[in-house]
């Protein structure tokens, strides 16, 4: 099994056979979203191109949390 290459802010992926694995830890909080509607847990700041041992793919990751008021 590969380890994980990080690919952007609490974004990290690794490869098995023919499947990405793509790991976010849904606990952290890295900030209010610019439109401050959300949390941003995790992003790769616009889609990345990553190499895998199957070729380049670009990858685009965000993921947000609802605010608690």
């Amino acid at each position: 099994m590969e380890s994980n290459i990080i690919v952007g802010t609490n974004v990290e992926y690794r490869v098995e056979g023919n499947k990405m694995i793509i790991t976010v830890d849904l606990t952290e909080n890295n900030g209010v979203s610019n439109s401050g509607k959300t949390n941003v847990v995790a992003t790769t700041s616009g889609s990345k191109w990553v190499d895998t041992p199957k070729g380049k793919f670009m990858v685009g990751v965000n993921v947000n949390s609802k605010i608690n008021k």
